[in-house]
Formats: C-alpha cells, structure tokens, sequence
C-alpha cells in the first residue's frame, strides 16, 4: 500500500480530486488498514475505481484508490469470475472469452466492473440476463469498523442486499464472486441515421421495442457531432440519431429482426453483423479517453414518440450546449426479480432515459437548467434516477434520494445506521463522497 498526499488521474475531468491523503492498496489487507487510520482520525473516506461515474469533486479526507487491485480469477467450470476492486470490464471480458463466456458488462470496457456492480449494472445483454447485481454470489467487503466481511446470501443477508444495487455507502468492496453466461459471439451493431430522420426513427423503434424478444437489448442516441478531424467526413458537424442493437440469437435471425429498422430510410453507416462477445464495445463505441462530462439517467415506466421527440429537440442542434441522449430499453429479465433479493430499483420501468453533456465551455447551471426542461417533458412517466447515470449531482440530495424507492431508501438508511453510524463513508445519501 502507497499513500500520498497527491491529486489522481480520473476518466472524469469535469471534478477534481483533492484528496489529503490518497492511498492505493495492493490488496484488502492495505484497505482494512487504510480504513482504521481514517477511523481513528476522523477523516472520510472515498472510493475511487477508474472514475467513470464521479458524483462530484473530491476535496479533503482519504481516497482509497482500487486501481492496483485488478485481478481477474475465471472458473470455467462454475462459469463465475472472482473480480478485483481495480478492474475494468475489458479485462474481465478477456479473461472469460477463452472459454465461451462472458460478464454482465456495459457498453465501456474501461468502466470498473465492481463499482458498476454495486450501482446495479446495465449490461449490453440486459433484457436477456438481467441487472449485473442479480448475477454477483459473494462480495468482500472492509466495514466502517475496520472489519473485513466475506458477505452471501447466507453469512450476512441484510449487507448482502444492501450492496447489490445499493450504491457505495455501506463499506469499500475490495472485490465480488459474479456469475458468467455463455455467450462466446452475438449479432450487434448500429444504424446511423440523419438527425433530421429523428422523429421517424424514435417512433419506429418505440413500436419494434414492443415486439422483440427478451434476447434482444438495443438503445437508441443522439448528438451532434462535433466538427473535427479526428471524425468521419460522414459525421463531422452533423447531428446523428443512431439505433444500436445486440441479440443473441443466430444471425440471419438478427437480420430478419432488425429489417424493419432499416426499413425506415437511407442510413449513413450500418455495422450490424456477427461479432465475437470481446468486440461487443464496438457496438456503442464509448470514447475511450478522459473528459468532463454531467449527466443525468431517468427511469420511465413508458414513453410516447411524441415526447420522445420534444426531448430530442430540446437536446439537439438548437441546444444551447451539446448533448448526447440515450434511451435504453429496459424490460424483459431486468424486470424479473431474482433469487436473491437485491436493492435495484425500479424494475418496472421500460425504458431509461440517459442525458450527458461535454462540460467544456459550458457550465454545470446551464446544462441542469436544459435536463429541468427535458424532465419537465418526461415527467408524467419518471419513476425516478438511476444511480450508475447521474454524473455530477453529488452537491443535490434530491438527486440520490430519487434513485430508490421509499420503502428500498429507509432500509438502506437502517443499513447504513448500522454498519457506519459516524458516517465515514460520507454524504447524505451515500454517494456523494464516492468517486467511482
């Protein structure tokens, strides 16, 4: 274990880190000891992993950096993966891919996959498989008390529910048992639509969503893209709408899916084919290089073209600073309830609506006044925040106490009173000192 005094690198530039002391374990015998030097000084204590999903800035106390512990361990034979606190999916998809398997992954294999976990975790299979959390079997967890706790179903159920879905208050997770599924290749990719075709292409794929099988995951995004040269010709300057889809099925199935999809008119680049599970990032194409960014996810029980529409014209070329938008379709086996109870919530919604803004030359009040308008619009069918998507709203408490349900938010509440009375780990709502 190192501690310094010093600043860490982030994926999330938009929010410093400032920490007092930053401490990078090698193992959870470095974070058990990190915590009780915190303890007994009084300072909190954050978690940060890639840094991805940062709430907010960072300033004073101890931030325990996971980085340094990325190990990837693959049972084949049970089909499950021991997975460090430090590392990323990348690395936990190439470790399974050998043997036909792979994780309950998002989009960004630079994303860490333990951090992820415990905000739920959106997969790219979601529909088919469910939430990442309702695949994890066991979790190590270093309490406020300075106590290493190898957390099941079994040994401690009230913790183990609490951290799967729950977000990152109850303690500094060094690393989780999750299940695998065999998916060894799958049919993916995306359609790259004109903006002006916005509209058209929302309520087509609003009506397919309705009709698809549980083995099909897709989303819909638009942006405008920026004008530089390190694009395509084809997308510099042009405000885009793009369709991305993964199933699971046999290809020519996947074609015969997504035929009326490309029945909606002139695409300017179609990617959908046949594709080994490790290329399966390709489908999103993340930016894979750190930037400043705010953000916001809402989960929608429905959604109608009409407002779908009036939030993308809110969003697009006429916005008053660049936004990408993101719908999700949700459903299928993420609305199904595990064998383990978890905290996830809203797993009735169909549909999640994703918001994220550049911050460069823009500013955090200007970007929260245009998502208001965007949330006004969608209102009628908000259930509320996602926790894994909400990229800069730390300083609000609404906007954590939003992420669950009263009755899932007073039960982790009673979680943490228990497991971190003198709050060690931070804010309000038990993210806001977590840097992800």
């Amino acid at each position: 274990m190192t501690a310094t005094p010093a600043a860490v690198d982030s994926f999330q530039t938009g929010f410093a880190l400032r920490p007092d002391l930053l401490v990078r374990p090698r193992d959870a015998a470095g974070v058990v000891a990190a915590v009780r030097d915190a303890a007994a000084h009084g300072r909190p204590v954050s978690v940060h992993a890639t840094g991805h999903g940062l709430p907010g800035p960072v300033e004073g106390g101890v931030l325990i950096s996971t980085g340094l512990m990325d190990t990837v361990e693959v049972d084949p034979a049970r089909r499950t993966a021991r997975i460090g606190a430090g590392a990323t999916w990348g690395g936990v998809i190439t470790a399974a891919a050998p043997h036909g398997l792979a994780p309950l992954n998002g989009s960004s294999p630079g994303v860490g996959a333990v951090s992820y976990t415990l905000g739920g975790g959106l997969p790219i299979l979601a529909r088919e498989f469910g939430y990442a959390a309702d695949h994890v079997r066991s979790l190590d967890v270093v309490t406020a008390d300075g106590v290493l706790r190898h957390v099941t179903p079994e040994s401690e159920p009230d913790l183990f529910w609490g951290l799967r879905g729950g977000g990152h208050r109850l303690g500094v997770v060094t690393g989780l048992e999750t299940g695998l599924v065999a998916v060894g290749r799958l049919y993916g990719g995306s359609l790259a639509f004109d903006g002006g075709a916005a509209p058209e292409v929302l309520r087509h794929w609003l009506e397919w969503t309705r009709t698809v099988p549980d083995t099909c995951t897709s989303s819909v995004a638009a942006l405008r893209y920026p004008d530089v040269p390190q694009l395509p010709g084809s997308l510099r300057g042009r405000y885009v709408v793009s369709v991305r889809v993964a199933y699971t099925g046999e290809a020519a199935g996947g074609e015969a899916l997504v035929a009326p999809l490309r029945a909606v008119g002139p695409t300017l680049s179609d990617s959908l084919r046949e594709m080994p599970y490790a290329d399966s990032h390709t489908i999103h194409s993340d930016p894979p290089f750190p930037h400043a960014y705010y953000g916001e996810g809402v989960m929608l029980r429905g959604l109608d073209a009409g407002t779908a529409a009036r939030a993308l014209e809110l969003t697009g070329p006429g916005a008053p600073m660049m936004t990408v938008v993101q719908l999700n379709h949700l459903g299928g086996a993420l609305a199904a309830l595990p064998a383990e109870e978890s905290a996830v919530p809203h797993r009735d919604a169909g549909y999640l609506l994703r918001l994220l803004s550049p911050l460069d030359g823009t500013d955090v009040a200007s970007v929260r006044a245009l998502y208001a308008e965007v949330a006004g619009e969608t209102a009628p069918y908000a259930l509320g925040r996602s926790l894994n998507f909400s990229f800069g709203g730390g300083d609000r408490p609404e906007t954590y106490r939003d992420c669950h349900e009263p009755g899932t938010r007073e039960r982790l509440a009673g979680l943490v009173s228990r497991y971190d009375p003198a709050s060690l780990f931070g804010g309000a709502y038990g993210v806001s000192r977590d840097a992800r």
